[in-house]
């Protein structure tokens, strides 16, 4: 086992380094919102229906609190936990549940009173490139871990590195890896760093972070009016950034109640697309003349998300609401092509060709045809009476729901006919 000085924040080392398996990007679960953080996985054959009969739980894991989603490897499972003010990174063994190793450090705050229902635990998500670790402690800290065996490679601690406090409600961005960097928001900016040795490459971005400090989105890489660059939306306001320099290409506002712009954006082309508590939901339309980059509003709708992130299927816009319900927006106009029911306070999606498989907050799953006709729901499954706001995680046939007190990794099979059965 491995454990950090929760004095000093450093490891204490007991084991040897060993080699991981490498696997191809549609074989893993490395990041948050998937292989390419946008929720969407190779088209690939799913079964037309899920029951008790077809998903089967393969084992459980019990764990502290977190919001952390699982990330996946070709062999292994890592998840965050907090348990009485220390934080844990585990490696699991993904066939068996088996522990490999558990990293631990001193790393627990409380966020404001109003969000105490919302919990004091670790809230970013890990990623993981070529055999190292990321993660955010809640406290303002970003430790590489080498996945074989926990050990940290490097640290950086950005309260000490800039004078800043930590985030009123943590460290909630989560890693994202390019190349050979590693971008987080926090320190009230946006950082690049070398994934080797954690030395700061830029700085953009500074943000006051609104009135609690701290960002809440994640950011995303896209190709927008022949520019490769960072999309990111801080508390206040929505922006590409130069992956070179950290130049900000262009930016607009985003309104919304108290800096609650929570979601990661969506970029469908040339366009972005966000949705704030308190604001609506805003398309922007970027644009390039002569290297000079020009954003302007596309449409703006009532429609409000909240903390749920949202997907992009064919002409539709598929986002869960703050008032719990979901809808299906037009790219066109952003108008509802239709609304649903309330369901959870949160959703996690995996979208494949356009069927999605959604993990509710009250711990239910739901199998989605997404089209922008109306809502169909092929099958729903209860699998946790925990909530579960960590985000889901599909590989292969086997599906990873973490829900508040632990891991249960599930076998999703298509059932026989009948016919086959003789």
């Amino acid at each position: 086992m491995i454990r950090l000085a929760s004095s000093a924040l450093c490891f204490w080392l007991t084991v040897s380094v060993s080699g991981l398996t490498t696997a191809a990007a549609t074989d893993i679960w490395p990041q948050w919102r998937g292989p390419n953080r946008d929720c969407s996985l190779s088209p690939e054959a799913w079964p037309t229906g899920m029951t008790a009969d077809n998903l089967k739980q393969v084992y459980r894991v019990a764990l502290g609190d977190s919001y952390s989603g699982p990330i996946v490897t070709a062999d292994r499972v890592f998840v965050t936990e907090t348990v009485n003010g220390v934080e844990a990174v585990r490696a699991i063994d993904r066939a068996s549940g088996a522990e490999i190793w558990k990293t631990e450090w001193a790393g627990s705050m409380s966020v404001p009173f109003f969000a105490a229902s919302n919990g004091s635990w670790i809230r970013s998500t890990p990623a993981f490139a070529k055999g190292r670790l990321f993660v955010a402690s809640m406290e303002d800290v970003l430790a590489c871990l080498d996945a074989a065996d926990g050990a940290e490679l490097w640290r950086k601690d950005f309260r000490k590195e800039f004078g800043t406090a930590n985030q009123s409600f943590g460290f909630v961005c989560s890693p994202l890896v390019d190349g050979g960097s590693v971008y987080v928001q926090t320190a009230a900016g946006l950082l690049k760093m070398s994934c080797e040795t954690g030395e700061l490459l830029w700085k953009s971005l500074d943000d006051s972070g609104g009135m609690m400090g701290g960002a809440f989105s994640s950011p995303v890489i896209a190709t927008i009016a022949g520019t490769r660059q960072l999309v990111v939306q801080t508390r206040s306001r929505l922006a590409g950034v130069s992956i070179e320099d950290g130049t900000e290409l262009w930016s607009v506002d985003v309104p919304s109640f108290r800096g609650m712009n929570i979601l990661t954006p969506a970029v469908i082309g040339n366009r972005v697309f966000t949705s704030s508590y308190g604001g609506g939901s805003f398309l922007f339309e970027v644009s390039a003349d002569g290297g000079a980059f020009q954003v302007k509003e596309a449409w703006k709708a009532k429609t409000e998300a909240y903390m749920s992130s949202p997907v992009i299927v064919g002409d539709g816009i598929y986002v869960h609401l703050r008032n719990q319900r979901f809808v299906c927006l037009k790219q066109s106009t952003g108008e509802p092509a239709w609304t649903t029911r309330p369901f959870g306070k949160y959703w996690s999606m995996v979208v494949n060709g356009n069927r999605a498989l959604v993990l509710d907050e009250r711990g239910d799953l739901l199998l989605i045809d997404l089209n922008s006709q109306e809502f169909s729901l092929v099958s729903t499954l209860h699998v946790s009476d925990e909530p579960a706001w960590a985000h889901l995680a599909l590989v292969g046939n086997q599906v990873f729901v973490r829900d508040l007190k632990g891991l249960s990794v599930y076998k999703w099979t298509a059932i026989e006919s009948a016919a086959g059965n003789e």
